[in-house]
């Protein structure tokens, strides 16, 4: 997998512990990595967030608040081990595999190229190098979606972790200009909301993912244009 453009920004961890998520917050269970088996290990809880990210997350949610629509955040996965990540990768890339027709036990060369650089758009690399952990592995970045006062998530226009373009944050843009009526642009409108709220809490979205929120982690820190990042790779 190629460096990511946010690779190179150091990193100052301030030592924040990971939280259970609070009450108030919304979580989409069952937890759809653990259903897949993922190796959280024994009493592990991915609904933990650095105490400043869920900080942050409580503001967003409060002014989901303040709207007509009676919306709030749905959490679909937060803290994420390295382990977790390489379980999630394997998985992505057998299945971008079998979505092309190919058997991920002998697909090679270029075909396995090819799909590994799709993945890699999405997922990022299970790096065990202190200086340049995944995202989740910080316990800084949260996938999330809006979600109506039932606690239905609401249509997006794609699904979370959806290996395509139609994952981009904007990709539904051109034509909701076009006719803000029609489903792209409820869908973006939407997608616009949810970057707005979470936008004005202090966190970046990832270029590619509509759902990936996070504050205080290299990709933060490039996209804020800071010279350091303050959470590293949690403590578990």
């Amino acid at each position: 997998m190629a460096p990511r453009p946010w690779s190179s920004i150091p990193i100052h961890d301030n030592g924040e512990a990971l939280l259970p998520l609070p009450p108030q917050l919304l979580r989409l269970e069952p937890h759809p990595y653990v259903q897949l088996g993922a190796p959280y290990g024994l009493g592990a809880n991915p609904f933990r967030l650095r105490s400043g990210v869920i900080t942050r997350l409580l503001a967003a949610q409060a002014a989901l608040d303040q709207g007509v629509e009676g919306w709030q955040l749905a959490i679909v996965d937060a803290w994420r081990p390295v382990a977790v990540q390489q379980f999630m990768v394997d998985h992505s890339v057998a299945e971008e595999c079998r979505l092309r027709g190919l058997d991920p036990a002998t697909a090679a060369g270029f075909d396995l190229d090819q799909v590994r650089e799709a993945v890699a758009r999405f997922w990022a690399e299970p790096s065990i190098d202190l200086a340049t952990p995944p995202p989740h592995s910080t316990g800084a970045a949260v996938d999330l979606t809006l979600a109506d006062r039932s606690g239905q998530p609401l249509a997006m226009g794609g699904a979370i972790d959806t290996i395509d373009p139609i994952s981009e944050p904007n990709y539904y843009a051109a034509a909701a200009k076009q006719d803000p009526h029609s489903e792209a642009g409820l869908w973006q409108g939407r997608r616009d909301r949810l970057a707005a709220v979470m936008g004005a809490a202090e966190f970046v979205r990832h270029p590619n993912e509509w759902w990936h929120f996070s504050h205080g982690d290299q990709l933060w820190a490039w996209e804020r244009s800071q010279k350091e990042a303050f959470y590293g790779r949690a403590a578990e």
